[in-house]
């Protein structure tokens, strides 16, 4: 009988989801946020995402082994809960319920666990329970889904899990070793966190758009490191400003931050409105500097040794996804190969714990090829879908769907793409989309605007034919999942200026055919329409809400917003002005 493995994430309130293996393949992955229409899906259990896992995978409940969860208990005997106390001495509430009572968010996670399990037929008393700690499902994650062999190193970097909010590690011959960890609250991840409050953003949804308004700025301007610092092989962080907790906390309206009202006596009032303006443009560089100087110098301190060994890195945690990050580890002389796990926040975690899981029982789970993991829907369920919504779409059938809409993209379109198996993780890439041609000048501001309606200044991203990548991106590295930015080749610039950031670098997907062979497609129809092997892509979502699942959230996001092409599978549905 094959072994059946489902992991589940959700452990700290946010970002569930489901992840089912199969005698070591992985074979349906998925988000909660996507079925329930809830971003982020707080304070929720995966209970849809498990139900769809199962469902496609034609498993009853009664035939689940095991299951695991990326959360563990900490026992006393360890530095976890006494680094927690003894940084929170002027919250002394927090500091004495780490000690007494350090381990009642597992007990409680256990809790609901067992409440969804029973809401999906699954008998708690059959099923073997495995709670992994946290930091371990984030490396596992990125460790035994990379491929790599021999000896090689592991960082995760997130807010924090149960205690710990950094790890340092390597795998071998697949067992995780662990070298280092930072707790609670010495954390690179909560103090990005911090000022994208500051900011002006949602923490676990806004550091993104913290992101992408950095290259605006100026990181010379200020000198950010009283916030944080790295000595001694320690990471320090200074809870007078931020990472803050209690009395420290400043409110306004009612709401507590994870900033000080010192960091506003300091910076001046928090931002408010979508505009990127001064100083927080420059604010935003420089917290963008900090992050990635510290960073670096703990991988220098940790895992230097290691990666001068075999040149290959693991990341995962949600820090993963700092793509400016990414490029800048790529380019450290000792890391010749570097594996972000795509789905690298805490959703991943799901993937994590029962690959984790898997190797405890010596079964070994194969690399990660792709990240199409979710729903997929027929032709007729896209028709039927159109036939039962309520603004009565038009639609007809595309004789060659690659050719017809190329040449909308070409024309000067964005064309919501809809295709295949929803993607697993935060990047649309080429099953859920949203498209437009990169050569046109404008196209990127229409979308941003009129179609997803967020921030003016927020950046998009390439797809790319592996047969023209390295010369596009100046380099042969792997670069499937949009974890990366690359330095542009200049002769590009002028080509796709859609896609290029204001400091000439581009968050890339290198597309093959083997994994989207439409797609692939797609792409090829545009380069012969624009001589560019490249289209502009992002997710098919509107802003603050999930990326779309079914052919009815495409259809609710499409009459939501002044798109003018819809494409399910192989049907085209468009305005009636059109």
């Amino acid at each position: 009988m094959p072994t059946v493995i489902l992991g589940l994430s959700g452990a700290l309130t946010h970002d569930p989801s489901a992840a089912l293996y199969i005698d070591g393949k992985l074979v349906a992955a998925a988000e909660e946020e996507r079925f329930i229409r809830d971003k982020h899906a707080k304070n929720r259990m995966p209970l849809e995402a498990t139900r769809f896992c199962l469902d496609y995978a034609g498993i009853a409940a009664k035939d689940v082994d095991v299951v695991a969860f990326p959360y563990a208990e900490i026992g006393l005997n360890r530095p976890d809960r006494w680094h927690y106390a003894k940084r929170h001495w002027y919250a002394p509430d927090r500091a004495l319920t780490a000690i007494f009572n350090g381990n009642r968010r597992y007990k409680r996670n256990i809790a609901n666990v067992r409440a969804m399990l029973a809401q999906v037929g699954i008998d708690w008393e059959r099923i073997e329970f495995v709670p992994v700690e946290h930091h371990l499902a984030h490396a596992s994650s990125a460790y035994h889904l990379s491929g790599f062999e021999g000896k090689c190193a592991i960082l995760g970097i997130d807010g924090k899990g149960e205690y710990a909010t950094t790890f340092f590690g390597y795998g071998e011959n697949g067992r995780i070793h662990k070298i280092k960890e930072f707790y609670d609250p010495d954390s690179l991840g909560g103090l990005y966190g911090a000022m994208t409050e500051y900011l002006g953003f949602e923490m676990l949804d806004g550091e993104f758009k913290v992101m992408g308004m950095a290259p605006y700025g100026d990181a010379e301007k200020y000198d950010f490191s009283r916030l944080a610092r790295f000595e001694n092989g320690e990471l320090i962080v200074n809870t007078k400003l931020v990472n803050t907790v209690g009395v420290r906390r400043y409110k306004e309206d009612g709401k507590g931050y994870y900033f000080s009202p010192e960091l506003v006596k300091w910076l001046g009032p928090k931002r408010q409105g979508d505009s990127a303006d001064e100083p927080y443009i420059d604010y935003a560089a420089c917290i963008q500097r900090l992050f990635e100087k510290l960073s670096l110098e703990m991988i220098d301190y940790y895992l230097k040794d290691i990666l001068q060994q075999n040149g290959k890195l693991c990341f995962a945690g949600g820090s993963a996804l700092n793509v400016k990050l990414n490029q800048y580890i790529l380019d450290l002389p000792y890391v010749d190969e570097l594996f972000v796990q795509p789905a690298a926040s805490d959703a991943g975690t799901a993937i994590g714990a029962a690959a984790y899981a898997a190797h405890q029982r010596g079964i070994k789970v194969e690399k990660l090829h792709h990240v199409y993991l979710g729903p997929q829907y027929t032709v007729e369920e896209c028709i039927a879908a159109c036939s039962s919504h309520q603004q009565q779409p038009q639609w007809r059938r595309l004789e060659n769907v690659t050719v017809e809409v190329a040449e909308l993209l070409a024309a000067g379109n964005p064309v919501a793409w809809f295709q295949g198996r929803m993607e697993f993780g935060p990047r649309a890439l080429g099953n859920r989309s949203i498209l437009g041609c990169p050569s046109v000048k404008g196209v990127a501001d229409t979308i941003n605007a009129q179609i997803k309606y967020r921030e003016r200044w927020r950046p998009f991203c390439p797809s790319v034919l592996d047969s023209v990548a390295e010369d596009l991106l100046q380099t042969s590295h792997p670069a499937p999942y949009m974890t990366f930015t690359f330095k542009v080749n200049q002769e590009w610039n002028r080509r796709i200026p859609e896609v290029i950031h204001e400091d000439g670098t581009s968050r890339a997907q290198v597309v093959n055919r083997a994994t989207n062979p439409r797609y692939y497609a797609l792409i090829e129809e545009m380069e012969k329409l624009t001589g560019n092997a490249v289209v502009l892509n992002t997710s098919l979502n509107r802003r603050g809400e999930p990326m779309v699942c079914s052919p009815t959230d495409a259809l609710n996001m499409f009459f939501g917003s002044d798109l003018q092409y819809l494409v399910m599978e192989d049907i085209l549905v468009w305005k009636n002005q059109q």
